[in-house]
Parts: structure tokens; sequence; C-alpha cells
């Protein structure tokens, strides 16, 4: 018989979910308010600047944002519809293509931070000092969400991805 979990793995469970449930309403909330589109969108375009020549293959944005592939699909039509994003077809395979980040795109990101970065400060930075920030990274690299970025990168970029 395979081991249950204890009470205590229960119970951080259930608070991990719900902590990550309660702080991403929070932040939508806050986009919303600042007249911004969810917080999708920025995650995208976060991802797309990242890349090498703002460029992904949807399959990529979609590993790296965690979604499903349909969701990725319909996000990235919308971003297209707006002018944040453009489709480029693959060269070297002609079924296959990228989505690349516009001017438009960076210039809608770096407006988002604005107020995505004062959520993520309302909501975590001024509840926990650093010292526990990093503790609670440490904690949640061990359940496998480090994503393999380091902090520099995030301060770097000037944003974490969610």
């Amino acid at each position: 018989m395979k081991r249950k979990p204890s009470t205590e793995a229960t119970a951080a469970w259930i608070r991990l979910m719900r902590v990550q449930s309660r702080v991403l309403d929070a932040v939508e909330q806050e986009l919303k308010k600042a007249g911004f589109p969810p917080l999708a969108w920025y995650d995208a375009l976060l991802e797309l600047s990242r890349a090498p020549s703002g460029e992904m293959r949807p399959v990529e944005l979609e590993k790296q944002m965690l979604i499903p592939q349909y969701s990725t699909s319909r996000l990235i039509d919308r971003l297209v519809d707006e002018g944040l994003a453009a489709r480029r077809e693959c060269k070297i395979d002609k079924r296959g293509q990228f989505v690349e980040i516009t001017e438009a795109g960076r210039e809608l990101q770096r407006k988002m931070w604005s107020a995505y970065s004062a959520a993520i400060e309302k909501h975590v930075g001024s509840k926990l000092s650093d010292t526990d920030a990093v503790k609670l990274c440490g904690l949640l690299d061990r359940l496998g969400c480090s994503c393999g970025e380091a902090p520099s990168l995030a301060a770097r970029d000037g944003a974490p991805a969610r």
C-alpha cells in the first residue's frame, strides 16, 4: 500500500493552493483596476521578450506559461489581433511558425510591470521579509518550482513570470 500524505503535508498543500488562488486573483484585480489586460498577456509578452530574437514557437510558449494548448492558441490570437505579437512562418519548416513580440508588445509589457510590481509588493513583498522570501523560494524549489531561474534573472528582466 502506498504511503498517504501526513496531516501536515495535506495542510501545506491546502494552504499553497489557497494562497496561490487568492494572490493571483488579487494581482489580476490590480491589473484590471489599472486598465491593463489579464496577467497571462504580461506573462506571454515577458516570455517572448526574454527569448532570443524575441520569438518562440507556440509550443515553447505553451511550456513556459504552463497553460493548455487551446488557451495558448487563443492568447496568441488576441496578442496578434492587438498588434502586440506577430506570427512568422518558419523558413526551415514551412508548417511551423514563430510568434514574435512587437515593439507595441514590449511597450505594454513595460507599462504593465508598474502595476504588476506594485501588486507583488502589496500582496507578497509587504508580508514577507527578504529573508522570509528567500526561505520560501528554497521551500518551493524543493517542490520543483524554481523553473531554473536565478533571482538575478528576474531582477534583470524587470519581472518574474507567474
